[in-house]
C-alpha cells in the first residue's frame, strides 16, 4: 500500500514561536499555531468566513530561524507532514491531537519593519527555508527527528 503524508499551508502565526531545548541539550523544538481563513457564500447567498487553527512543531535550526524572523501575526508558508499525538490525561481519558511537523517554510510579504517598498506585502518577501541550502534566512538542515517526544 502506498503512503503519502505532505501538508502545505499558508496563514498567519497565532502566537510567537515557543522554543524548548530537550533535556539531552542537543535538540531544539519550537511550537506555534497558524490560522487560515476561508471565505465562501452560504446556501442562502450570504458571505461567510471561517478560520481554521492548526498546531505546528518545528525542529533544530529551522525552529531557531523561524523564532528569529517570525512573530505573532506574520504570514508564512509551511510544508511538512501530519503527526498524531496520543496520551492519557490525569483522569485516565485517552486524548489525541493532530499537528503539522514543519519540514520547510517560506517568508510571505515584506519583512517586519520594512517601509512601503518591497513587493507590496502580498508576494514572497525574501526566500524560503528548505532542506539543502546553507544561509539564513534561506538556511536549512534536516531537523525533524525520527523519534516522537511528547511535550
Amino acid at each position: 500500500m502506498a503512503n503519502f503524508n505532505k501538508v502545505m499551508l499558508m496563514g498567519n502565526l497565532t502566537r510567537d514561536i515557543e522554543l524548548k531545548v530537550l533535556p539531552q541539550g542537543n535538540q531544539t523544538v519550537g511550537n506555534f499555531g497558524i490560522a487560515m481563513n476561508r471565505k465562501f457564500k452560504s446556501a442562502a447567498g450570504e458571505a461567510r468566513e471561517e478560520t481554521t487553527f492548526v498546531d505546528c512543531e518545528v525542529w533544530g535550526r529551522t525552529a531557531e530561524v523561524m523564532k528569529q524572523y517570525l512573530s505573532k501575526g506574520r504570514p508564512v508558508f509551511i510544508e511538512g507532514r501530519l503527526k498524531l499525538d496520543q496520551w492519557e490525561d490525569k483522569e485516565g481519558k485517552k486524548q489525541s491531537r493532530l499537528r503539522v511537523v514543519v519540514e520547510s517554510f517560506e517568508f510571505i510579504g515584506a519583512p517586519a519593519g520594512a517601509g512601503g517598498g518591497g513587493n507590496g506585502g502580498g508576494g514572497n518577501g525574501g526566500g524560503g527555508f528548505s532542506k539543502g541550502s546553507t544561509q539564513a534566512p534561506s538556511e536549512s538542515h534536516s531537523t525533524v527527528p525520527d523519534t516522537d517526544i511528547p511535550f
